[in-house]
């Protein structure tokens, strides 16, 4: 996922002028923790999250080596890994209010042990977390390099290619939502699947029949693949949160101009082709400069990130990740979109502050706080 921070600005017609929405975020900071929600429906509450859980081995490199060259590792410390892995840790450290569950499988090894001692720690139910001693737990060695904060990944799919969801019974789980990631890099659930298009539509779509809300997250990869993988589970998604990158790959567009710079209009395209490939209610763009949101109604939200000094970026791994927790916690609550986008953003800008996935994630209200701190970054459309 790419790096994020926190952003302000709505689109178009309906958007809010930057004063008058940094005044509304102070608001929103000051009294975050008594501001009102929908109610919660009595039959279904809290996030299941499945996929991927891996220990990510991060290790900060004072450069990236050409071919057979020398690059020294500055420091190296151990963190959690993958989409459910890290979605449920951050809302748990930011205190979220409702239950969190995982789902998937780990090996039967000492990395295994510590995923399941690192849930138990977070109140993270385990009761859909198997281990296996077919495979080893998945794991990453993260090469950050120190002054750019660019990660590279090595990966070891381990476990995480044998998980199928084949336990997961949703008529008899309580949560609300059911997340989903990562499609490219879960093997047996890309699979095909002669009804659904891939095994990862099929549980997508159990998921719904029993009256989850679903919701995907995409790896990075640099493939030719999200077409036949991706675009089949999104007939049974209402909410998919991709970063520019993998929203581009999966629509057809090219979000990023050749100067770096991101096409606003590209984005928007792309945003809108993937609901019209079959996500029910929400699309969610995020990028390094904030994220955009478009409805099935045609409501479109953008959200600037933090203007973050270089030297307070120590990694950017989990900042989607957490970003997507922010907006997840939002849906979940029924915020409006806006506050949604906000959450996100403040989370991935927590996150950005430690070089593993989550430890830079302190509490809602300390995320919020770097509002005041830092600010916004400037809008990326002329505003009203």
């Amino acid at each position: 996922m790419g790096g994020k921070a926190a952003q302000t600005l709505a689109s178009g017609e309906n958007g809010l002028h930057q004063k008058g929405f940094q005044m509304f975020t102070e608001r929103q900071i000051l009294r975050s923790t008594a501001m009102k929600t929908k109610p919660s429906a009595p039959a279904r509450r809290g996030l299941l999250a499945g996929g991927n859980w891996i220990v990510d081995q991060v290790k900060i490199i004072d450069v990236w080596p050409q071919p057979e060259q020398l690059a020294n590792i500055l420091s190296q410390s151990q963190g959690t890994g993958g989409a459910p892995y890290n979605v449920l840790v951050d809302l748990a450290r930011a205190g979220a209010p409702f239950p969190l569950w995982g789902a998937g499988l780990v090996g039967d090894d000492d990395l295994g042990r510590s995923i399941l001692q690192t849930c138990r720690q977070y109140k993270i139910n385990i009761q859909y977390l198997g281990k296996t001693q077919r495979a080893p737990t998945s794991y990453t060695d993260v090469m950050t390099e120190q002054k750019t904060g660019r990660r590279t990944f090595f990966h070891s799919r381990g476990a995480n290619a044998l998980w199928r969801g084949e336990d997961l019974d949703f008529r008899k789980i309580k949560a609300r939502l059911f997340h989903l990631g990562y499609l490219l890099l879960l093997d047996a659930l890309d699979q095909p699947d002669a009804k659904y298009g891939t095994r990862a539509a099929r549980l997508l779509a159990e998921a719904q029949a029993a009256g989850l809300k679903t919701s995907v997250d995409v790896v990075s990869e640099d493939s030719d693949r999200f077409g036949r993988i991706v675009t089949p589970a999104l007939q049974y998604v209402d909410y998919c949160i991709l970063n520019e990158l993998e929203a581009g790959r999966t629509a057809g567009f090219k979000i990023r101009l050749p100067d770096g710079s991101l096409d606003t209009v590209a984005l928007r395209h792309a945003a809108g082709a993937l609901l019209q490939k079959g996500v029910r209610e929400l699309v969610v763009i995020h990028f390094p400069e904030g994220a955009f949101a478009r409805t099935r109604k045609g409501e479109d939200v953008w959200q600037m990130s933090l203007r973050l000094p270089e030297n307070y970026i120590m990694g950017t791994a989990g900042a989607g990740d957490a970003f997507c927790a922010g907006v997840l916690w939002g849906l979940h609550e029924g915020w409006d979109l806006q506050r949604c986008l906000l959450t996100g953003v403040c989370l991935a800008a927590a996150s950005l502050s430690d070089a593993t996935c989550t430890a830079g994630v302190k509490s809602l209200q300390h995320a919020l706080g770097l509002v005041r701190r830092f600010g916004f970054r400037p809008p990326l459309e002329p505003q009203d």
